[in-house]
C-alpha cells in the first residue's frame, strides 16, 4: 500500500454522488464569447469502483476501501473502469480552439454547420492580449506585447472582421449559398457550437495535455474550465487521484 493511498483515508472521503441538478445545464463562460455547458453525465466515482469489481462480481465495500481501490486503479494505470463514466458537453469555441481539440479522436463530435445556419456579426474571437512568438519553441508563445503595441493590432483585427462580415452578408444578399458565402469569413476566428462526448479516461488524457502550461491558451482555458467546473465536482475521488498520480508526475 502506498503512502498516497493511506493518506487519502479519512472520514471526509465518504462517497457522495454528484449534484446532477447543479451540473446539468450549467454553462460557464470561456474567452470573450465562448462557453462550456454540461448536457449529460453518466456514472460517478462509485460506478468506476463497481466496474473494477465486476470481474469477481463484487460491489461497494464502503468509502475507504472503495476510494483506496480507485486510487490503486489510477496509480497502476488500470484504465478501463474509468471508461464507464461519460460526459457530454455543448461547447462554443473558435476554430483556433477546435483545430486542436479534434486531434483527440477519442471524443465524439457533432458540429454546427455554416451550410444551415447563418453566422452573426459578432461570431469572431478577439484576444485580450497579443502573445509573442517563443524564440525556442516554434509552436509556442512566450510573453505578451505591451497594450500600446497591441491596441493597433486589435483595432486592425476588428476592422478586418467587420469588412469580412460585410462581404459575407453581401454574398448572401446576392443569393450565394451559405456554404460558399462563408469563404469570406476569417477562418480561424469564427465561433462554432459543437456537442462533444467523451469517457472519463480519455477526458483525463485530454486534460493532462491541454491544461499544461505549454498548451495553447485558447484551448487551455477550455480544458481548465471543464476540469474545475465539471470534472472535479462530478468525480472528486477521481480528480484527487488524477492530481496525485498523473498531473503530479507531469510537473516533476
Amino acid at each position: 500500500m502506498t503512502t498516497h493511498l493511506l493518506q487519502s483515508d479519512h472520514e471526509g472521503d465518504a462517497f457522495r454522488p454528484p449534484d446532477r441538478a447543479a451540473l446539468l445545464g450549467k454553462r460557464v463562460p470561456v474567452l470573450d464569447k465562448g462557453w462550456v455547458e454540461l448536457q449529460d453525465l453518466m456514472g460517478d466515482d462509485l460506478a468506476i469502483v463497481n466496474a473494477a469489481r465486476v470481474s469477481f462480481l463484487g460491489e461497494s465495500k464502503g468509502s475507504q476501501k472503495d476510494k483506496r481501490l480507485l486510487f490503486y486503479l489510477m496509480e497502476h494505470r488500470h484504465t478501463s473502469p474509468f471508461e464507464q463514466v461519460e460526459f457530454k458537453f455543448r461547447v462554443r469555441a473558435p476554430v483556433v480552439t477546435w483545430w486542436q481539440w479534434v486531434r483527440h479522436r477519442t471524443w465524439q463530435f457533432n458540429a454546427q454547420s455554416g451550410r444551415y445556419v447563418a453566422f452573426e456579426e459578432d461570431d469572431f474571437y478577439v484576444p485580450v492580449a497579443w502573445r509573442r512568438q517563443s524564440p525556442s519553441n516554434k509552436q509556442a508563445s512566450l510573453g505578451e506585447l505591451t497594450p500600446d503595441a497591441g491596441e493597433p493590432l486589435t483595432q486592425a483585427l476588428l476592422d478586418h472582421y467587420e469588412r469580412s462580415y460585410q462581404l459575407y452578408r453581401q454574398a448572401l444578399a446576392a443569393g450565394v449559398a451559405r456554404e460558399q458565402a462563408r469563404l469570406f469569413l476569417p477562418g480561424f476566428a469564427v465561433y462554432y457550437t459543437w456537442v462533444a462526448k467523451v469517457d472519463a479516461h480519455n477526458l483525463m488524457h485530454f486534460l493532462s495535455l491541454r491544461m499544461a502550461e505549454d498548451a495553447q491558451y485558447e484551448i487551455r482555458v477550455y480544458a481548465r474550465t471543464i476540469y474545475e467546473h465539471f470534472f472535479k465536482p462530478a468525480l472528486p475521488w477521481t480528480a484527487e487521484a488524477f492530481e496525485t498520480f498523473i498531473l503530479a508526475r507531469l510537473t516533476q
